[in-house]
């Protein structure tokens, strides 16, 4: 019995071991090293710009001289801007449309006047390559004839309408850019003005209808793609005098085209 009882406790003994796989100390370390990674990535993602401060370089601090040269530019940019708005005025070409499509093509910001900045904000062209639509009255060629240098503009066709909208059309849902996929959307938020899809919302648009300034605050500014090079050339020179500002009239599609 008693030898019978020792075999089962060797029997035993040799399952528990045999239990127990041995595990290389290198493959612990491994997974320790793929733990502790994964956890500081999930930290940085949070922390975003991989959790790293940003340090200053000597280049980014400003020198006094600095500082003089950007307040003489915005001076300037406000003194070009009142002299462009006081010069006679030739006989505008006749609108062809009701609608404007307008695209921030500058926008550097140590020389541009707090005004013009501040009518750019009021377009919501506040970065480069951004466009909106926008109604075509007096008083919106006043304010683009001040922001001339900053912009282009002109008169976009049923197509490019419909392009802009179906590939960048977007509205901001709870602080989100949420793009125009899903037509409750539309319909939630302009449903009461029988509009009830993203069809409905391009033909509001392209004919100027009488929720057109319904639309506009429902859309967010149109944020367009890089130019390629050779697209602008000399930016601050107007497009009828062979630049890129300023009134393209029809022309604004085939800019629309190439930024879409």
């Amino acid at each position: 019995m008693a030898e019978e009882e020792a075999k089962g406790v060797e029997i035993m003994a040799g399952e528990e071991a045999k239990g127990l796989d041995y595990i290389p100390e290198i493959i612990l370390k491994k997974r320790k090293n793929r733990d502790e990674l994964a956890f500081i990535r999930k930290k940085q993602l949070e922390l975003g710009n991989f959790g790293k401060k940003k340090q200053k370089k000597v280049s980014d601090i400003k020198r006094p001289e600095d500082f003089v040269l950007e307040f003489r530019a915005k001076e300037i940019d406000l003194i070009r801007m009142k002299q462009r708005v006081k010069r006679p005025k030739s006989s505008p070409p006749p609108v062809k449309s009701n609608l404007v499509f307008i695209i921030r093509i500058q926008g550097g910001k140590s020389d541009m006047h707090p005004k013009t900045k501040r009518i750019l904000n009021n377009l919501q062209l506040r970065s480069t390559f951004t466009g909106v639509f926008a109604r075509a009255t007096d008083s919106l060629f006043q304010k683009l004839l001040k922001v001339q240098p900053y912009v282009t503009y002109g008169y976009p066709n049923d197509k490019s309408v419909k392009d802009l909208i179906y590939k960048k059309g977007y509205t901001i849902i709870e602080g989100n850019p949420v793009p125009l996929t899903d037509n409750n959307i539309i319909e939630q938020a302009l449903g009461v003005h029988k509009i009830f899809g993203i069809e409905d919302l391009v033909n509001e648009i392209a004919r100027v209808g009488d929720h057109f300034r319904e639309v506009m605050r429902f859309l967010g500014p149109l944020k367009l793609n890089k130019p390629t090079a050779g697209v602008l050339n000399r930016k601050k020179q107007v497009f009828s005098e062979g630049g890129d500002t300023g009134n393209r009239e029809d022309k604004i599609n085939d800019l629309i085209n190439k930024l879409n």
